[in-house]
């Protein structure tokens, strides 16, 4: 029995013929799991297309083997390796113009279009209707026209449909570009106006009424116009039958438009009468919806340009106008903007003309010592005054933060409580009435109190005095002591 040497020498060394065979299992178990991960990461295109594709691989190589066959009979190429090279060239031919077309129909296509196929997209079909020939000159009319149709007739439909299907499908509203497909369309939409159903969103018994009042509409006109005749009584019938059809006794909406209808046809002879202007003379030709800036620039840029950035070159064509003024021309040259936006670009600042208002504390005089039949005037109360901003100006310098000065007026002598009169001061007591001269309590208090000049209210509470009587005799007390 003869054994390979690789065998023995596996079997004279088991260790090492086992570590290479593992080594050997894990390199190609590596080199699956990277041809695995390689494949899962393509994107692969949708399996309509996939299927596409198969299928016209299949039908080219069925056309292959017609072009095979047709260069060997019909071309001379008895040659082999010659036909082997030869055959196959509108089949190559065919599958490049497919992928060219492919490439261009994705470059042109947008959101609303599904873009174009190009020159390629031609040559497809002329390749096809030339590979149809070899068909019939080798298998004859009905052998022919079954490898006409298997063969390049189907791959050049395949390779249509796998070079569009992923576009359409990505965008099934785009349209296509292309010179048949807008001749198709075109057709299409003059055959559905010409059948009445150019109008879409309606349903089979909309397009009934509306093609029944269409029709009497021109019953009712013909008969207008010859209401006495052999087909009189057949035209009313049919207007009869017309009528109740359109439904227009029981909708007031296609009464109406029975009736707009049939008014419009029957006063047409008016236009060859109706007055109209004619657009030859003073017609004046429109212009810029906004006047031109002194600085040459268009409305239309100016509307294009930043809102600041305009009122800059506004202001530099007019220098002398204020923030107000410098808004009202860039609202009419098509900018609106308000006068707080024209501050802030021109770094203006706020109005430095303050609005009046009222003052928070008022200067009060001081008052004379002493005042006619020897009566003195309260004093005065006074209280610190609130901080009034000072208007900021904004181009000046620029801000970071809110700067605020203020205007202090000088605070007053705080009085003692005890010298602040009562609200029932004004009352006059009994014993106050009648009060002889000198008064008899200073001399009390002069003597009860010293040289010490006691409050208002001390006075008021020891003697039980009014407010009148207690400041007379506190005056005494001060003139005495000083």
């Amino acid at each position: 029995m003869l054994t390979h040497p690789l065998t023995t020498w596996a079997v004279d060394h088991p260790w090492p013929t086992a570590g290479i065979t593992a080594a050997a299992l894990a390199i190609l178990g590596a080199a699956l799991w990277g041809a695995i991960r390689t494949v899962r990461s393509w994107t692969w295109p949708p399996l309509p297309f996939l299927v596409a594709g198969a299928g016209a691989l299949v039908c080219t190589a069925y056309s292959g083997d017609t072009s095979w066959r047709f260069a060997g009979e019909r071309l001379g190429m008895v040659d082999s390796t010659e036909r082997a090279l030869m055959f196959g060239a509108g089949e190559l031919a065919l599958l490049a113009c497919a992928v060219m077309a492919r490439a261009n129909k994705a470059a042109t296509a947008t959101e609303a279009t599904a873009g174009s196929a190009g020159v390629p997209g031609v040559l497809v079909w002329v390749i096809t209707g030339v590979q149809i020939i070899p068909c019939y000159a080798t298998s004859g009319i009905v052998g022919g026209t079954v490898r006409a149709v298997i063969g390049p007739v189907l791959a050049g439909l395949l390779w249509h449909l796998a070079m569009g299907l992923e576009i359409r499908v990505a965008r099934p509203e785009a349209l296509s570009t292309g010179l048949p497909a807008i001749i198709g369309r075109e057709l299409r939409e003059r055959l559905l106006s010409r059948l009445g159903l150019a109008t879409r969103d309606r349903t089979a018994e909309q397009i009934t009424r509306d093609r029944a009042t269409a029709r009497a509409v021109h019953l009712a006109a013909v008969l207008e116009l010859r209401p006495e005749g052999w087909l009189s009584g057949y035209r009313r019938r049919r207007l009869a039958a017309a009528v109740a059809r359109s439904g227009a006794g029981t909708n007031g909406e296609q009464r109406h438009r029975l009736l707009q209808q049939l008014a419009a046809r029957r006063t047409s002879g008016q236009l060859a009468t109706v007055p109209l202007a004619s657009p030859w003379a003073g017609t004046p030709v429109p212009g810029d919806p906004y006047p031109r800036t002194p600085l040459g620039v268009t409305g239309a840029q100016l509307r294009t340009m930043d809102p600041l950035a305009v009122v800059h070159l506004v202001r530099s064509a007019h220098p002398k106008d204020g923030p107000a003024e410098v808004a009202a021309l860039c609202t009419e040259y098509g900018v609106p903007v308000s006068e707080t936006q024209v501050r802030v670009a021109l770094r203006a600042g706020n109005s430095l003309i303050a609005s009046a208002a009222p003052a928070l504390v008022r200067h009060v005089p001081d008052p004379a010592p002493v005042v006619p039949h020897g009566a003195r005037l309260l004093p005065v109360h006074c209280r610190t005054a609130l901080r009034r901003p000072a208007p900021a100006v904004a181009a000046a310098r620029a801000r970071t933060r809110p700067v605020v000065t203020a205007e202090y007026v000088p605070e007053c002598p705080v009085l003692d409580p005890d010298d602040v009169p009562d609200e029932h001061d004004d009352e006059v007591p009994e014993g106050d009435r009648d009060v002889p001269d000198p008064d008899p309590l200073i001399e009390q208090a002069r003597a009860e109190y010293g040289a010490d000049v006691p409050s208002f209210r001390t006075l008021k509470t020891r003697y039980a005095i009014g407010q009148t009587r207690a400041q007379r005799i506190r005056d005494a007390l001060a003139a005495e002591a000083s």
